[in-house]
């Protein structure tokens, strides 16, 4: 699109009724892999911008928010995470981010389309910084496939950073993979799921809660937090666990390594759900 004479990318959601767009310089790479099409431009204000089948993935403006919470909440409930499993995650930011965690003796991500990852090291090298870590080990397949095959209590977390629920992704939401994932977790394992838009995805939501108590998790919780270049500019992630623990708010406050978002008080104001967001939330 073209305003002004100035080139735009937008984001259209037929179903949502809303659009976001980003002022751009120019486009940096385009493929179509045999899972997906692949965009990256340099925008006029958030930087690199990854876009896959036409939706935003993210921004170097504002990825550090999504990627921050989707590890460190989880990390510092369990009381002692040490072996932490990512389906999806092909930007490798939240990897990144779990390996900042001096405790972690692995961190497995499994992602089917390898070429995010490669286009990542390329484009967004920043998020890559782990990527040679010793810790850190890469597996480009099926993530549902992976999980069904994995052996029991193999890990302490698990982290679905997931595209939205269509698609190859949508069974990433459902409680057959749900189980495989408390099969894999230990007796304090934490599931965590990127759960879309409180706003404008609270059915979703409430499905993402009967689905992970299906699945034999008796405790969830739903996080909330900005994040302005997904629909509404307000996400969020759904933990789950065989036995959540308390937040280790004294480990928080002392973290060893730097964050752009996350702290102690921000996990604590996460956890505060507006009264819309209660009734469909499980303690």
């Amino acid at each position: 699109m073209k305003l002004n004479n100035t080139e735009w990318f937008t984001e259209i959601g037929e179903k949502t009724g809303i659009a976001f767009s980003l002022a751009i310089e120019k486009k940096l790479h385009e493929e179509t892999t045999p899972y997906q099409h692949i965009e990256i431009y340099q925008t006029k204000t958030f930087g690199r911008l990854m876009v896959i089948d036409g939706y935003i993935m993210l921004s170097d403006r504002d990825n550090f928010l999504y990627h921050e919470m989707m590890s460190h909440v989880s990390l510092f409930t369990h009381s002692n995470p040490k072996r932490v499993l990512i389906i999806g995650g092909g930007d490798c930011g939240t990897l990144r981010e779990v390996l900042k965690h001096p405790q972690i003796e692995y961190a497995v991500q499994v992602e089917i389309d390898e070429r995010v990852t490669r286009l990542s090291e390329i484009y967004f090298p920043n998020l890559c910084e782990s990527n040679h870590d010793s810790r850190a080990h890469f597996y480009f397949e099926d993530g549902i496939r992976f999980v069904a095959e994995a052996p029991d209590n193999s890990m302490d977390i698990i982290i679905i950073d997931s595209t939205d629920p269509i698609g190859p992704a949508e069974g990433l939401f459902q409680a057959p993979f749900y189980t495989h994932c408390y099969r894999l977790l230990g007796t304090e394992g934490i599931l965590v799921q990127q759960s879309e838009s409180p706003l404008i995805h609270q059915p979703l939501i409430k499905s993402i809660h009967e689905e992970m108590k299906k699945a034999g998790f008796l405790k969830t919780r739903t996080l909330t937090y900005p994040q302005c270049v997904y629909p509404s500019g307000w996400w969020s992630l759904t933990l789950a666990g065989k036995n959540l623990t308390q937040f280790r708010k004294t480990d928080s406050q002392s973290k060893i390594f730097p964050t752009h978002y996350y702290n102690a008080d921000i996990h604590q104001a996460a956890l505060a759900l507006p009264e819309f967001l209660r009734c469909i939330h499980s303690e």
